[in-house]
């Protein structure tokens, strides 16, 4: 039992921390695995592990979760759609929340396995560590923010990043590090740039885990150990979040291309020298 405990605490960090911070929890799975000699989460856990980080994020930004929800009711009304568009701000970000996911979708459900097959050797994890911390470094020579507001945000800002959403599916290619580093490159506001990424993933989630489910069997963690994971798992993408905000507002979002660089080396060390 002592060991279950500690093997789920140990998968409920690295999905809580690593979902939301930009160094890939896929990666660092990978990497978790090939290390302690792990076997990859069984199908149940890893939902419940992705419901507590679902619960997190939805959470952190429950303002902007419930305004949308609230703010659909202007659908219904094709008379004042374009000025409800134009100048309700939860309304626009809840249409470019459905525009970005498209793509995502569309990846999701034809290439998922494609794209996790290819790219789940150690080697190439490292490779896509170095993607990601490029794409850090890189979004932080860029700091003349055009897109201010969701008022603001155009709807071939939400495709591209629901696109390379989609891509990052492939272990080591960091959701939240390339959604937001791509979304500063192309001129958005760096907090609205993760207010946006995040309130993408929950649709994301939400899909992978409705996807998943009819392959989930029987768990054999029992029901306290589970119960254990959600809530390690919700606790560790809040404080995750936070922490992201924190370093975001103070411009420093290039901080976490160290550790990548580093994991990624790491990674194509133990390609050429396994354990």
């Amino acid at each position: 039992m002592t060991i279950l405990f500690i093997k789920a605490a140990l998968l409920a960090l690295i999905q809580g921390l690593a979902e939301f911070l930009p160094i890939s929890s896929s990666g660092h799975l990978v990497l978790v695995q090939e290390l302690f000699a792990l076997e990859e989460p069984e199908v149940f856990f890893d939902l419940i592990l992705h419901l507590g980080t679902l619960t997190a994020v939805v959470y952190f930004y429950r303002t902007e979760v419930l305004g949308m929800i609230f703010e659909l009711k202007h659908l219904f009304s094709p008379a004042t759609l374009v000025v409800s568009y134009r100048t309700r701000p939860l309304f626009r970000l809840g249409v470019m929340i459905v525009i970005g996911s498209i793509p995502t979708a569309a990846i999701g459900y034809f290439f998922e396995d494609t794209l996790t097959n290819m790219f789940s050797s150690i080697r190439t994890v490292g490779i896509d560590l170095f993607i990601t911390a490029g794409f850090l470094l890189i979004a932080f020579f860029f700091k003349d923010s055009k897109i201010k507001t969701e008022l603001e945000f155009p709807a071939y800002l939400a495709l591209a990043i629901g696109l390379i959403q989609g891509l990052a599916i492939a272990p080591g290619l960091s959701r939240s590090g390339l959604t937001i580093s791509l979304a500063i490159i192309l001129g958005c506001d760096r907090i609205l740039a993760a207010r946006y990424s995040f309130l993408l993933s929950i649709p994301a989630i939400l899909g992978g885990l409705l996807l998943k489910l009819p392959s989930a069997s029987q768990s054999v963690f029992p029901a306290n150990v589970t119960l254990v994971g959600f809530a390690l798992a919700a606790i560790f993408g809040y404080l995750a979040l936070r922490i992201l905000n924190n370093i975001l507002v103070q411009d420093r979002f290039y901080v976490f291309a160290p550790w990548c660089v580093l994991m990624g080396l790491l990674a194509i060390y133990l390609s050429y020298f396994p354990l």
